[in-house]
C-alpha cells in the first residue's frame, strides 16, 4: 500500500483538486492533515501517468509525492543547513562582505547543481575570502541568515516523537553551531575555517565536509543508535547532499537545484519545511511549535521568536 500526498502553502490545496485525484487514482477516503494545505489518500498502486500529473500539479503550486504507508516516521532527521534550514548560503553572505560577492555566488550555484566537484569549489570560494576578519561572520548572522519556515516545528515535532536530529552541513562551524542552538538540533557537523590574528587565513581546515561525510554521517548516527538508513529522513538541496538522501529512508529534495530534483523521488518546491511533517503523517495539530516567527534573525546564537 503506497499514500499519494498533496502539499501547498496554506490555503492553495483546493478540495475538488484532491477529490478528482482520488477518483483518477482510485484511491482510499482522503485524509486532511491541514485544511486547504496537505492531504493524502492510499492506493494500491502508484499509477502509470504519475509523473505527468506531478508535473501538471507544479503548475497548480501543489507538490505531489507518493511515500510506504508503512514506517513513514522517522527516528533520525539528517538536515543539510544552506538553503534548507536556513534560506542562504552563508559561504555567499560572507562574500558580499567581502566585496566578492557575485564571484562566490556564480561559483556555489555551479558547486549545489553538481556542475564542479564541492571540494574544489569550497577550496576556491574560501580562498577568496582570504584576509576577511573574524567578527563579521556574526554580523552576518546577526543581519543576513534567517530560518527556513518551519524548521523550528520540523525538529520540536520530530524530537517530541522520540527521533533524534542532526544538522550536517558542507558550510561552516561557526555557523551551524548557532543554527543547530537555535532549532533545537541534538548535535551538527561542518567545515571549519581557520583563522589567524582574527581574520580569515583563506583556507579551511581539513578535512572537508562533503557528500562522502554527509553519508557517513547518516551511517554513523544511525549505527550509534541502533537505527539503520531506513529509520532516517533526510533533507537537501544540494548535489552534495544526494548521497544521504539515497541512502535515507526517506530522502527529500527541498526546493531543490534542477539536477538534484531529477535524481530525487520526494520532491518539495511549494511547502516549506512542515511538509516533512506532512511526509511522515504528521498533521498540523500533532505539530509541537507554532510556526509564527520561524524566519527570524539569527543573533549569537538567539532566535528572536520560534
Amino acid at each position: 500500500m503506497k499514500i499519494i500526498s498533496l502539499i501547498s502553502k496554506p490555503g492553495q490545496l483546493e478540495p475538488q483538486l484532491v477529490l478528482s485525484l482520488q477518483g483518477a487514482f482510485g484511491g482510499g477516503v482522503a485524509n486532511w492533515l491541514a485544511p486547504d494545505e496537505a492531504a493524502e489518500f492510499a492506493v494500491a498502486q502508484v499509477p502509470g501517468n504519475f509523473r505527468d500529473v506531478w508535473h501538471q500539479l507544479q503548475g497548480l503550486q501543489v507538490d505531489l509525492n507518493v511515500v510506504p504507508a508503512e514506517g513513514r516516521r522517522k527516528a533520525l532527521l539528517l538536515a543539510d543547513m544552506d538553503s534548507t534550514m536556513i534560506q542562504q548560503e552563508c559561504i555567499d553572505e560572507l562574500a558580499a562582505e567581502a566585496g566578492v560577492g557575485e564571484k562566490v555566488a556564480a561559483i556555489t550555484a555551479r558547486a549545489m547543481n553538481g556542475e564542479v566537484d564541492f571540494e574544489g569549489a569550497l577550496r576556491e570560494r574560501v580562498a577568496l575570502l582570504k584576509g576577511l576578519k573574524e567578527a563579521v561572520i556574526a554580523r552576518v548572522l546577526a543581519e543576513r541568515i534567517t530560518l527556513m519556515p518551519g524548521g523550528a516545528a520540523l525538529v520540536a515535532t520530530m524530537k517530541a516523537n522520540g527521533a533524534y536530529a542532526a544538522l550536517v552541513s558542507g558550510g561552516f562551524t561557526a555557523f551551524t553551531g548557532h543554527v543547530a542552538a537555535a532549532l533545537g538540533f541534538d548535535e551538527n557537523r561542518a567545515n571549519t575555517l581557520l583563522v589567524e590574528a582574527g581574520r580569515l587565513t583563506g583556507e579551511p581546515a581539513a578535512p572537508i565536509l562533503g557528500r562522502d561525510a554527509k553519508i557517513a554521517a547518516l551511517r554513523e548516527i544511525t549505527a550509534a543508535r541502533g537505527l539503520t538508513p531506513s529509520d532516517a529522513l533526510a533533507v537537501g538541496d544540494g548535489a552534495n547532499d544526494l548521497g544521504m538522501l539515497e541512502l535515507a529512508g526517506m530522502g527529500v529534495a527541498l526546493h531543490a537545484k534542477p539536477a538534484v530534483q531529477e535524481q530525487c523521488d520526494l520532491r518539495i518546491n511549494h511547502g516549506d519545511l512542515t511538509a516533512l511533517l506532512y511526509l511522515q503523517g504528521y498533521g498540523r495539530a500533532d505539530f509541537v511549535q507554532p510556526l509564527a516567527g520561524d524566519a527570524a534573525a539569527l543573533r549569537g546564537g538567539k532566535q528572536a521568536a520560534l
